[in-house]
């Protein structure tokens, strides 16, 4: 993973927006969207986080909306490829509190949440049990985990992951493994969400989807788990 990621680094967004072009949307609709609803649920968790790591920060697209929607005041990105961690350091070191590191690097016990979006499927499932213990390393006793993955069981999520040169080796996760994948690492599942059921052409019914998270058909899955 680290040397395709070096090598795509420099162009991972039109990579992505091939894939994406089907919703109609960029990168950033997807970034704020799983942010704000992110931000939901911990408000309804009573869960206000300070330190948050972003494990598999890849270019450092969501680190903005940690700040401007969670309103966190310290970031750590980890990535095991150093090109797209320097992308990332070069676009935001100087905009916000955020460090870059790579995986294992970040401090024993030091963040209250911790978030990937899309990172898991890269990962080889004999290699996953170990990613998950550097993350539960991060955080602290109590403190939250937000997995973000790609939904298998919808199909546009599947198309889209078909177009993206970057996604050509991934081996997806459904829910009820990511679930379980968690549980075993030592986490407790909290619960899951699905999110972005409807294209841009459909969005004059995005208003439903709050109504629809607990059916698995969004395009994107958030499994939320505590420590």
């Amino acid at each position: 993973m680290k040397a395709e990621f070096d090598e795509v680094a420099n162009d991972y967004d039109a990579q992505l927006n091939r894939g994406l072009s089907l919703s109609g949307e960029n990168k950033e609709y997807f970034a704020e969207g799983r942010m704000k609803w992110l931000g939901k649920r911990l408000g309804e968790l009573g869960f206000a986080p300070r330190q948050a790591l972003d494990f598999g920060c890849g270019t450092g697209t969501a680190t903005p909306w940690f700040f401007d929607v969670l309103g966190v005041e310290q970031l750590v990105g980890s990535d095991p490829s150093a090109e797209s961690l320097k992308v990332a350091s070069d676009a935001f070191s100087g905009r916000y509190p955020v460090s870059f590191c790579l995986p294992g690097e970040e401090r024993p016990e030091s963040v209250d949440l911790a978030f990937c979006n899309g990172v898991y499927h890269h990962i080889l499932p004999a290699d996953r049990p170990g990613a998950l213990a550097q993350v539960y390393r991060a955080l602290r006793p109590g403190g939250i985990f937000a997995f973000w993955e790609n939904n298998p069981w919808n199909p546009g999520t599947r198309w889209a992951m078909s177009r993206v040169p970057f996604d050509a080796d991934a081996i997806v996760i459904w829910p009820g493994e990511a679930r379980r994948m968690l549980g075993t690492a030592g986490f407790t599942p909290l619960g899951s969400d699905f999110l972005f059921y409807f294209p841009r052409f459909l969005s004059a019914f995005r208003f439903l989807e709050r109504g629809l998270v607990k059916l698995p058909l969004g395009g994107q899955y958030l499994v939320l788990a505590r420590k």
